[in-house]
C-alpha cells in the first residue's frame, strides 16, 4: 500500500469582482422594475412585491462581502440577471477547462512536477458544462497528460469525493498520481432575481495534485485517511444544470430551473450531520481534538462554519485555526474548502494536523484528515 499525498495546489480567481454594494443596486433596481410591472396584482393582494435586499441583510445571512465572476454585465443589468457566457465554437476550449487549466498549472509548479508526472485527471464540480466528452477529458489533453480522465458530481461535496477517489487509486497502486479540478461557475446556476439567495456564489476553480509520497520533492500533506457519506434531500435542488439558457414558452420563468435550496432546512438537518461526520471520521482515526491544527471547512455560510468548528474542537476556534475565505469568494461550491487550504497551509508544521471538509446538495458530506511532512 502506498501513502497518498497532496503535493501541490492551485486557484484561478476571475478578475472581475461584484461587490455587495453593486449587487444590492442591481437587485432593488430589478424589483422596483418587477413592482412596478405588477402594481395592480400587488395593490389587490394577488402577489407579493418584492422587497429590496440589502448590504447589511447579505452579510448577516452569510459573512460575504463580495464575488469573484467570469461576467458581471449581465448579472448587474435588471433586464439580464445572469451572466452573459459567449457559446464557444466545439474547436474552443471550453470554459470550465480553460479555468481549470490554470488551476491545474498552478498546482504542478508548486509541486515541482509536469504533465508527464500525472497519471489521471479528475475533474469533479457542480455543475458541469457538458454531459460529453468528459470536461476532465478535454483539460487532458490541453495539459498534454497521458493515461486517463473522468468527470464526477457530487456537489458542493465534488472535491472531497474526488481526493478520495483519487488517493484510493494512489494507495492501490494502480496510478502513482492524479489531479483533482474543480472548475466552479456557480453564477450561472444562481437565480439572481430571488432576494433570499442572489448574494450566494461566486466563480473559481482550484486544483491538488494528488502522489505517492514518497514521489514528493518538497513539503507535503500525507493524506492520513477519508470519508464520505450521502442522504437524499431534495433541500438544496438544481434541475437545470449548468447554463441558464432559452427554454420553451412557458418554462423560462420556472424558479426551479436553478439553484433552489430551503435555508432553514439545511441548517438544521446539515450541521448534525456533517459535525458527527468528522467527529466520528476522528475517533476512528485516533485523533483529539488538541490533535488539530486547523479546519479547512465548505465555504457556504460563516454561521455554519463556526457551529460546526465548535462542535468538533469543542469550544470556539481560535483565530486561524478555522479560516474562512466566504467574505472574499462567496459561496464557490466544491472548490471553498480548497481555497482554504490552499491559502491557509502554508504556515502548517511537519506533524501537524488537519481536516478538509466539504458538504452540500446530495445531502453530501466529504472529509478528509492530512498531515504536514516536510
Amino acid at each position: 500500500m502506498y501513502k497518498p499525498a497532496i503535493t501541490g495546489t492551485g486557484v484561478f480567481t476571475p478578475e472581475t469582482v461584484i461587490t455587495n454594494a453593486e449587487l444590492v443596486d442591481a437587485f432593488n433596481a430589478y424589483a422596483d422594475k418587477w413592482n412596478a410591472e405588477h402594481a395592480e396584482a400587488i395593490a389587490a393582494g394577488e402577489v407579493e412585491a418584492k422587497e429590496h435586499s440589502s448590504e447589511d441583510f447579505i452579510v448577516k445571512a452569510s459573512g460575504i462581502e463580495q464575488r469573484y465572476v467570469l461576467d458581471k454585465t449581465g448579472v448587474l443589468d435588471p433586464e439580464v440577471m445572469h451572466p452573459l457566457l459567449r457559446q464557444r465554437s466545439d474547436e474552443e476550449p471550453g470554459v470550465m477547462a480553460e479555468m481549470a487549466v490554470d488551476a491545474c498549472r498552478k498546482a504542478l509548479a508548486q509541486a515541482g512536477k509536469t504533465a508527464a508526472d500525472v497519471d489521471a485527471v479528475i475533474c469533479a464540480a457542480s455543475n458541469l458544462e457538458r454531459a460529453y466528452p468528459a470536461v476532465a477529458i478535454e483539460i487532458q489533453d490541453l495539459l498534454g497528460i497521458k493515461g486517463f480522465a473522468f468527470d464526477m458530481n457530487v456537489a458542493c461535496s465534488s472535491a472531497t469525493f474526488g481526493i478520495q477517489a483519487a488517493a484510493d487509486m494512489i494507495r492501490s497502486g494502480s496510478i502513482r498520481s492524479a489531479i483533482v479540478v474543480n472548475p466552479e461557475i456557480c453564477s450561472a446556476h444562481l437565480e439572481w432575481r430571488d432576494r433570499d439567495c442572489h448574494f450566494i456564489f461566486g466563480d473559481v476553480a482550484t486544483a491538488v495534485l494528488i502522489e505517492r509520497s514518497e514521489d514528493a520533492t518538497g513539503p507535503y500533506f500525507e493524506i492520513k485517511s477519508t470519508r464520505c457519506a450521502t442522504e437524499f434531500s431534495n433541500n438544496i435542488r438544481n434541475n437545470n444544470g449548468f447554463l441558464r439558457r432559452s427554454r420553451p414558452d412557458g418554462m423560462k420563468d420556472r424558479r426551479d430551473m436553478q439553484f433552489m435550496q430551503n435555508g432553514r432546512k439545511v441548517f438544521k438537518e446539515v450541521l448534525p450531520m456533517v459535525s458527527q461526520h468528522i467527529a466520528d471520521h476522528m475517533a476512528d482515526e485516533g485523533i483529539e481534538a488538541a490533535d488539530l491544527k486547523r479546519l479547512w471547512l465548505h465555504q457556504a455560510n460563516k454561521t455554519m462554519n463556526d457551529f460546526i468548528g465548535r462542535k468538533v474542537l469543542g469550544r470556539d476556534p481560535e483565530p486561524g485555526e478555522q479560516p474562512n475565505i466566504l467574505q472574499d469568494y462567496a459561496n464557490t461550491s466544491s472548490a471553498g474548502s480548497i481555497i482554504a487550504f490552499s491559502k491557509y497551509s502554508n504556515d502548517m508544521e511537519d506533524g501537524d494536523k488537519g481536516v478538509i471538509c466539504s458538504f452540500g446538495a446530495g445531502y453530501s458530506v466529504g472529509s478528509v484528515i492530512v498531515e504536514r511532512h516536510g
